[in-house]
């Protein structure tokens, strides 16, 4: 790990985000929390952390527009996504944007550090013999579509074809937490 033990936790749920800031602070570490992008552009107008913990889910955003802007603010900046939303898509565009890693939630404190030490990737990871289910290839589906409408539900049922409160409903069955 770098001597800079500096991190910044970008989670729009503050009881979720104390709880990892208490944790991460007992580890050493020195914790700010970012509840909007707009605070993450305030906070990394006078610091620069040297890790983050993103949510992928915001409130009004998208986690990835956050990943984003941390790599551009400082390319070296190991940043892990956590998510209650976990896809494919949305794993695949949160690396290519930047991110070391992705967590479904729940990930604890453990996870998290286990995976900012392994920001470099392994090419000894077993490769699945299962074929995917039509199940999970719906639910990539859909969470491709949510992350190409940043998260708004209504637009995302629209383009699937399906009521809005469908949509909510498969959501809420699905989600990880």
């Amino acid at each position: 790990m770098p001597p800079e033990r500096s991190l910044v936790i970008v989670d729009d749920e503050p009881v979720f985000a104390a709880s990892l800031k208490r944790s991460f602070e007992r580890r050493g570490y020195r914790v700010e929390i970012a509840p909007s992008p707009a605070d993450l552009e305030a906070l990394l107008a006078s610091r620069t952390p040297a890790y983050a913990v993103v949510d992928l889910k915001l409130a009004n955003a998208s986690g990835l527009d956050c990943v984003r802007r941390l790599h551009a603010h400082d390319p070296a900046m190991l940043i892990v996504v956590l998510t209650g939303f976990a896809s494919i898509a949305t794993a695949v565009e949160a690396i290519k944007l930047g991110a070391c890693h992705y967590l479904a939630k729940p990930s604890n404190t453990d996870d998290i550090e286990a995976a900012f030490s392994k920001a470099e990737g392994d090419v000894r990871v077993p490769i699945s013999a299962r074929p995917t289910s039509i199940k999970t290839l719906e639910w990539e589906h859909i969470h491709e579509v949510l992350a190409q409408t940043d998260f708004n539900i209504s637009e995302a049922a629209r383009r699937l074809g399906m009521h809005r409160r469908t949509l909510a409903r498969k959501l809420e069955k699905q989600q990880v937490r």
